[in-house]
Formats: C-alpha cells, structure tokens, sequence
C-alpha cells in the first residue's frame, strides 16, 4: 500500500478561485471589494516571503491589501495605534500581524487589540472561546485548513480517534477543537507526554504540528491513517522537510500530506476565506 496524497496546492488554487468569483459578483452588485491589512514588523526573512505570498493571493482574488512594512524599532503604543486606526477603517474586513514579532513587543496585547470581527487569523481568545463553544466565528486559519483537506478524501471522520502532536495556541489546541466538532475522539500530546509511539499508533487520523522534523516515525502509523503534516523545517541543505518521517510513512498510511505542498497553501486560502466571510457577514 501507498499512502494517496493530499494535494494541498491543488485545493488551495481552487478554494481562492471560488474567493476571486464571489469577490467579482460582489463587484458586479456594486459591493466593495474585500479589504485585508497586512501588518510586518522587522525584517524576519521567513516572514517577509510569507507576508509576500499573502499579498500576492490578495491580488489574485480581487482583494484590497494594505501593507505596512515596519522597522523592528517600532513601539507598542505606536502598533496599537495602529491597529485602532484600522478597526475603525470601514474598507478594511481582515487585520492581520505577522508573527513573530521582535522580542520588545507584547504579541498578546496587540493580537487583543484587534477588533474580533476583524481578527482573521482567528487568534483572538473571543474566537477562539467561540470555537471552544461550538459557534465559530472566526477560525484559526491552519486548523480550518486542515478540516477542508480532512473533507477532501471523503472519508466519514464521526467518531475517529485522532491525535493532535503539538499543543500551541495557533495550531494543536484549536485544530482540536475542530476535530471535536467534526465527531472525533481527540487525544492532544505534547512536550511531557510519555510513550508518544503509543498514542500515534492508535491513530486513525494524525495532525502533527511540533516543528521537530522527524519527530513522527513513519512505523507508528497506523495502516491506514491519514496523516497531517504541518511542520516546515529547513535542513541544512536547504530542503523543507516536515515533522514526520515522510518516506517510512508513505507506505503505511491511507492519506498523507506532502511538506512543501500540503498545510501551507491552505493556511494561506483560509486567511482569504475569513476575510470574505468577514465583508459578507459581519461587515454588511
């Protein structure tokens, strides 16, 4: 058996042509165009080509972006003010700050500043409580686009065992809850859990988010499994690689997601999702 991949670039590339046909009819009822601002703080190279992918799907969709480049000098008072400034923009639907920010700034306290109807990464604790309750609002872009590649294989997830390696607030703990919501049985690992082996193999769907490249080894899956890979992890070669033993794994699971190809693009298309469904519904 040979794991069947899950084409994250491929249901990425039709999600935002979905996005850029509802941004076009927005246009042609005489509805302004979806507004996302994109807050850079300093010059972190992995987050400047993020940042420029972001920007990049904003023009593909039609939307509007604003981009703020900022220097790492930047205070806290003046990124607040900011931030106050653009929840008080009625163009702007998405307010967005990459992390991670240099180290004098409180990444907290501004993720908090943000407007919950305007916080479309989903990391506010007011989306994030909704989640926890069973009426989401705003979802954490990584975990919601884990479930839309989860629905892709069309496999019934009601009442799969899934196991969730990592728990950090942007991805283990929310991507559990969803999980949750979609009828599974979650057990949530982390840095002291003992026998890890043990509870992957029990698995029937895998999310690992760790960033310890090959952490997961491919003789832990369950035959079968399908197996989510979130990490992104450079080797010293250059090559991105994921946290979990992808060659070894390949032959045991059912689904797979390739590192580069499967979460990224999705997390990506998720954060226009949002700010669509922002401008739609909460914006109106």
């Amino acid at each position: 058996m040979t794991a069947q991949l899950i084409d994250g670039k491929a249901i990425a590339a039709s999600l935002r042509q979905q996005i850029a046909k509802r941004v076009a009819e927005r246009r042609q009822q005489g509805l302004r165009a979806p507004g996302l601002a994109v807050i850079l703080v300093g010059s972190d190279p992995a987050s400047q080509v993020y940042v420029s992918h972001k920007r990049k799907d904003c023009e593909e969709v039609g939307f509007v972006s604003q981009a703020y480049d900022l220097s790492a000098s930047t205070s806290q008072a003046e990124l607040l003010a900011l931030i106050e400034r653009l929840n008080d923009d009625p163009t702007i639907d998405g307010i967005l700050v990459q992390l991670p920010l240099p180290e004098n700034l409180d990444a907290s306290l501004l993720l908090e500043h943000i407007r919950p109807d305007k916080d479309v990464d989903g990391f506010h604790p007011y989306n994030i409580g909704r989640l926890a309750q069973r009426m989401p609002l705003l979802r954490p872009c990584t975990p919601q686009g884990i479930m839309t590649l989860l629905h892709s294989t069309g496999v019934d997830l009601y009442g799969l065992h899934a196991v969730v390696v990592g728990a950090s607030n942007i991805v283990g703990r929310p991507m559990a809850m969803e999980l949750l919501l979609a009828g599974c049985t979650v057990t949530i690992t982390h840095r002291f859990t003992k026998e890890l082996a043990c509870h992957v193999a029990q698995a029937d769907i895998v999310v690992v988010a760790a960033g310890k490249p090959g952490l997961v080894k491919g003789e832990w899956i369950k035959p079968g499994a399908i197996v989510i890979d979130v990490g992104i992890n450079r080797q010293a070669d250059g090559k991105l690689t994921g946290d979990v033993e992808y060659d070894s794994a390949l032959p045991r699971a059912g689904w797979i997601t390739p590192v580069p190809g499967g979460v990224g693009p999705m997390t990506r298309a998720c954060l226009l999702e949002n700010t669509l469904h922002a401008a739609e519904h909460l914006h109106k």
